[in-house]
């Protein structure tokens, strides 16, 4: 065939497969241009998932008669006018393609009214590019676009339509996300003639944690960190959940850019990276973050739809995010609790030496991040992790259960119990006193709100991990000498390796050298391991080596060495510990960084308040 010129509705429709992929598409383009006309008031209203109707008003800037055949023309715009405009991009579209595109594959009605106007002016377009002739109409001040019948013209696309039901899941999930975007926005959601959502404006902190909360459950915020940072000429904000509280997917995960909801592998891998060894594998962390830079620094016409961006100064925009994060993560500490004296339970001299190594939290100790809510700063503030009771059900079940018939004979065991509850300061440490040691493995602790289980090993794995983590990274992780070197026996391979990378070993606080084929003598270990299984430890971090390569440069994994390390030194299950050494490690958590989880992300500790206890005993029902 000879070249020829396509012909105008093919090429809109042609256009439509990059931006009209489904109901929900059309959704975010339409409320797109409802954000650039300054819109304060956004209803949607849908049918049949989208397939039959697509209603969507607001009370924006309104558009000019002369001017609505222009918008449903391609490549027609008032948002750029020059290669300038393009890139400082502050507007949500810019173009001019949706309305077109759109048009070309639905039965599209347009009502604008400007304001002064005596009146405003519709048009209609169904695909056919006919000539628009505006007809008079009472509509208020703003813009309504009605789209029926989508793909009714491109029956090869609409049979790629889902079920309503799942269109509808679609645009319900967006209009969530464009919801929590523009908290000055009131936003109403309609299906089927039934109200979903209805938003009214956040003007406030509190408005717009409430609508978060409507969005993604009031849990969320119980479980969250408030972020507000500023450098580099960018600003973060929002909330990112607590390490415990994540998903076994991404799909409480939103981004946005001065506005603009983006996936972006940079803003991932950040994002990732700062919850590096809080979370546990297989899991997400949730977040609703906000970043706001030049327009110029990003841009933001990567993709048709407008879901990728790239960032001029990436590898800026990347560290800024992985420390205003990690930095938050890292704030967030018990702290110590206020309660009324009470001198007939003072605590006697022989209970106060058992307290060791106490040193309350400070003002300095979060001064870094003074715009970030700290979540256990008062007795109404979340929990580390709630122990997961259905108390309700658990009760009625006990009580089906439990009859004089049927109940065993229990032998208790005394507990190891310390007897102490207050100090004479009229405070209680943020985790309590211990009380006993279970199991050999959970430290229990009478706080002012009720009690705390601490798995002993993978707290004190924590503490070791930050405390040897920042020593290594300062270049000075203290040596212990060894009475009598140990010999290891190892594969030639290993001992080649040790015997290559001294330097990195004495980096760790491990001083060897190769005696023989297959023979490595260690001559000193970290400080903080002394009496640790030396043999076991140097044959694992030769193993993490030799997995991860020094051509990767090992210093780059170093953190998951450190870690393996650590966890040698830590409190093994079975020891008993005295009540010093148990109030010493909960005094130690209290000032240690993340250490409401253990190096692999598992939770450290977890409280039941009196008031559950109450309720498991039914005490005032």
């Amino acid at each position: 065939m000879r070249i020829h010129a396509l012909p105008p509705q093919l090429v809109n429709q042609i256009a439509a497969g990059e931006v009209v992929e489904r109901p929900a598409s059309v959704v975010k383009e339409l409320v797109e241009n409802c954000f650039d006309a300054g819109a304060s008031q956004i209803t949607v209203e849908i049918e049949q998932g989208g397939a039959r109707l697509i209603k969507i008003r607001d009370n924006g800037c309104g558009i000019e008669k002369e001017d609505l055949p222009l918008a449903l023309s391609r490549h027609a715009t008032s948002k750029i006018q020059s290669l300038h405009d393009l890139e400082q991009v502050a507007t949500m579209g810019f173009r001019g393609e949706a309305l077109p595109s759109v048009s070309s594959v639905s039965r599209l009605s347009l009502i604008s009214r400007v304001k002064d106007a005596e009146c405003a002016w519709r048009v209609q377009a169904d695909g056919s590019e006919q000539e628009l002739d505006p007809q008079p109409d009472p509509h208020p001040l703003g813009t309504t676009i009605e789209v029926c019948d989508l793909f009714y013209n491109t029956p090869a696309r609409r049979k790629f339509l889902k079920t309503d039901k799942t269109e509808f899941a679609h645009i319900d999930t967006l209009f969530k996300r464009m919801a929590l975007s523009r908290f000055d926005i009131a936003f109403e959601l309609k299906h089927n003639q039934r109200e979903v959502f209805n938003f009214k404006i956040a003007e406030t902190q509190t408005d717009q944690e409430q609508r978060v909360a409507h969005i993604f459950g009031s849990s969320f915020l119980e479980n969250s960190v408030a972020i507000d940072f500023n450098a580099s000429g960018m600003h973060l904000y929002g909330w990112v959940g607590l390490p415990t509280f994540s998903r076994s997917q991404q799909d409480m995960q939103y981004f946005y850019v001065n506005g603009r909801l983006i996936k972006d592998r940079l803003v991932t891998h950040a994002i990732k990276q700062a919850y590096q060894d809080v979370l546990f594998h297989g899991r997400h962390p949730v977040y609703v973050l906000y970043l706001v830079l030049d327009p110029g620094l990003v841009d933001v016409n990567a993709h048709p739809q407008k879901l990728e961006v790239r960032f001029r100064e990436g590898r800026t925009v990347h560290d800024f995010l992985y420390k205003a994060l990690h930095r938050s993560l890292a704030d967030v500490r018990p702290k110590a609790q206020e309660i009324e004296a009470e001198p007939e339970t003072a605590v006697t001299s022989d209970q106060e030496r058992q307290i060791v190594d106490f040193q309350p939290l400070t003002a300095s100790d979060i001064k870094s991040t003074p715009a970030i809510r700290q979540n256990y700063q008062s007795s109404t503030a979340p929990r580390q992790s709630s122990l997961p009771l259905n108390v309700e059900a658990q009760i009625d079940a006990y009580s089906k259960l439990v009859t004089p018939s049927n109940v065993p004979d229990i032998q208790v065991q005394e507990p190891h119990i310390s007897g102490l509850t207050k100090t004479e300061t009229d405070s209680v440490p943020a985790l309590g006193y211990a009380v006993a040691h279970l199991h050999g493995v959970y430290i229990l602790s009478e706080t002012q709100n009720g009690i705390i289980l601490v798995d002993a090993h993978a707290a004190h794995e924590r503490v070791t991990y930050e405390q040897f983590k920042s020593q290594y990274h300062q270049g000075s992780v203290p040596t212990q000498p060894l009475l009598l070197p140990v010999q290891i026996q190892v594969s030639s391979n290993e001992a080649d390796l040790a015997d290559d990378q001294q330097a990195f070993f004495m980096s760790l606080g491990l001083e060897l050298n190769r005696m023989g084929e297959e023979t490595i003598i260690v001559r000193a270990v970290p400080a903080l391991l002394a009496g640790v299984d030396i043999a076991l430890l140097v044959k694992d971090v030769l193993a993490d080596i030799i997995e991860h390569g020094m051509s990767q440069r090992i210093e780059e994994r170093c953190n998951e060495i450190l870690a393996s390390i650590a966890c040698h030194g830590s409190v093994r299950a079975n020891r008993l510990l005295t009540v010093p050494e148990m109030n010493a490690l909960l005094r130690d958590m209290e000032k240690t960084e993340r250490s409401g989880q253990c190096n692999h992300g598992r939770p450290t500790w977890v409280e039941l308040s009196k008031k559950e206890l109450d309720k498991l005993f039914l005490r005032g029902q």
